[in-house]
Order: structure tokens, then C-alpha cells, then sequence
């Protein structure tokens, strides 16, 4: 901030400015000081003005966790996020479970077949196999997001992973007690989590961030941005991406919009967007790959359910 002056005939108009950029334009704010002032008399009124300023800088940006979005970014965000909205129903919400559940295992490795998958939810064997276990856990998990009337906390993102992993995994629902590092295929690292000791003042930021910043996105940009978060975060030992994936339809549903899929055949895309946010904050190709998995999902399921009629 600082002090601009403006002659106005004999006159000598005081403002206290802030300049700031926009969209690659520079903008101010200005307050008006008076005029024909002393210095002690523009003290005395800078304080006051400074307030004002910051005020509407608040009013302005927004900060997402350790960035900032203008009201014009947000707003442009928003409307790029505008989607026809088409709920599930009953036959449509079966197939995406089952859909969901098989590429949200396979992009993590699983071995399981889509039939098998059909299978498993349809008969829940009785089983020792990990990967069976998880294609079971992650689909009671679903089921779990799709009643629930819980708000986003740190005890439902535990809650989720124990009911993934509760019998495959002996750390089922507890985060991690060590560093971890996201490996390419090639053994390249794309990404480091934070630092162990930092996992739940992380998670409570996001929490927190959420509760107070919800009603200024709109719903798939929420979740696109508490996914990305969470990710980033990677709080547990394995299974992040799972519940990751959980917490992006948890908050879609809790806004009463349709799930999302995200398919196998899309994975690389999917990390490329995860490490565009990490690395540079990039918000707009994470919405843009949701939309269209979103238009993907809405379109197998529907097509499925009318098949079926």
C-alpha cells in the first residue's frame, strides 16, 4: 500500500492505494485521504484506510489452502463447472456401484476382473484374498457415503479407509507413521506427502477451509478441490487414492448432485491433473477432466439402465 497524490487545481487530493493483479491485469483500490493534508494528519487517517482495504481484499480472494483465488477466478471456475444435473436411479446407482468399484480398485492395481467384481458384491463370499476383501470393503464404502448424514471430518476419512481396507490392511483407518513418495511406473517420484507430523493439522485445515468456504463453489468444484487436497495430503500408508475418490462423490452426493466415476482407461490424465494441483495449484484441468467423467458415467450407466427396460 501507498500514498497517491492527485492536483486538482490548487488543490492536493491524499489516497491510500493497493495495487494488485488480475487475469494478467493490474487493478487498485483506493481510499479517499482528504485534501491539502499534513503529514500528521495522513497518519492519523492511514490506519483507518488500511482497514478498509483489507476488507475488500477479503471480499476479493479467497485462500484455498496454501493459494489464492480472485472472485473473478472463482467465478470463472463456477461456470465452467455448469452441468446438466441427472440423479442415478435405482438400476442406475447399482451399475455405477459396481463400475465404481472396479476401476477405482484396477487404477491401484487390482488385479480382479469387472464380471468378478459383479460377483463378489452380488455374493460376498467368504474370503482370505486381499483383493477380494478390498472389491467388498470398497463397495460397502459407497453404499456408506451414499446414506450417511455425517458432515466432512477427520473421523469419516478414517472411517472410510477402515471400511475399505478393515480386513485386508492392519492399519485399516490410522494414518501413517512415516514419509511417503507417489513412484511413477519408470520409478520416478511424482510426489511426496506431507510430513507425517503435519497429517492432521493438514486434514484439519481442509476441514475447517470447507465448512467456511462451501457456499462459494459450486459443488463439483468443492469436490474437485477437497480431492486434489487430500491427495496431496496422502495421510495413509496405502489406500489414498480409494478414499480419495470416496470423499469426491461423498461431497457431490451431500450437494446433491450424481456421482462420479473415474475410469481406468483415464488414469494417466487423472495423475497428470493431480500433479498440475500439486505442483502449481491449477484448479481448471481438474474440473475439466470431472466433466468429462461425469458425462462418461452418466452416459454407460443410463445407457445400461435403458438396455435393461
Amino acid at each position: 500500500m501507498y500514498i497517491e497524490k492527485r492536483k486538482s487545481g490548487k488543490k492536493i487530493k491524499y489516497y491510500l492505494t493497493h495495487s494488485y493483479r488480475e487475469g494478467g491485469k493490474t487493478k487498485k483500490i483506493r481510499v479517499y485521504l482528504g485534501q491539502n493534508l499534513s503529514e500528521k494528519e495522513i497518519k492519523a487517517k492511514e490506519e483507518k484506510a488500511k482497514k478498509t482495504i483489507q476488507n475488500q481484499i477479503e471480499k476479493l480472494r479467497t485462500e484455498v489452502f496454501d493459494f489464492i483465488l480472485t472472485k473473478n477466478q472463482i467465478e470463472k471456475i463456477n461456470k465452467l463447472s455448469d452441468i446438466k444435473i441427472r440423479h442415478l436411479e435405482k438400476t442406475d446407482w447399482k451399475k455405477f456401484k459396481e463400475d465404481f468399484v472396479y476401476n477405482t480398485n484396477a487404477i491401484e492395481g487390482s488385479t480382479i476382473e469387472q464380471e468378478e467384481v459383479n460377483e463378489l458384491i452380488e455374493e460376498k463370499p467368504k474370503t482370505e484374498d486381499p483383493e477380494e476383501l478390498e472389491t467388498l470393503g470398497v463397495a460397502k464404502a459407497i453404499e456408506y457415503i451414499k446414506k450417511t448424514k455425517e458432515e466432512l471430518s477427520i473421523e469419516l476419512i478414517k472411517k472410510l479407509h477402515k471400511i475399505c481396507f478393515d480386513k485386508s490392511k492392519s492399519f485399516a483407518g490410522k494414518f501413517r507413521k512415516k514419509e511417503v513418495t507417489i513412484k511413477s511406473y519408470k520409478g520416478e517420484i511424482i510426489h511426496r506427502g506431507v510430513p507425517a507430523e503435519k497429517i492432521k493439522e493438514f486434514l484439519e485445515e481442509m476441514v475447517n477451509w470447507y465448512e467456511g468456504n462451501k457456499d462459494k463453489f459450486k459443488p463439483l468444484v468443492l469436490a474437485g478441490l477437497i480431492h486434489n487436497q487430500f491427495e496431496h495430503i496422502h495421510p495413509f500408508k496405502d489406500g489414498n487414492g480409494r478414499v480419495g475418490r470416496l470423499l469426491l462423490n461423498f461431497i457431490l452426493l451431500k450437494n446433491n448432485y450424481p456421482p462420479i466415476n473415474i475410469y481406468l482407461k483415464d488414469r494417466q490424465e487423472y495423475y497428470r491433473c493431480l500433479k498440475e494441483y500439486s505442483d502449481n495449484h491449477k484448479v481448471k484441468s481438474t474440473i475439466e477432466f470431472l466433466i468429462k467423467q461425469y458425462k462418461k458415467t452418466e452416459k454407460k450407466e443410463t445407457t445400461n439402465s435403458r438396455k435393461k427396460k
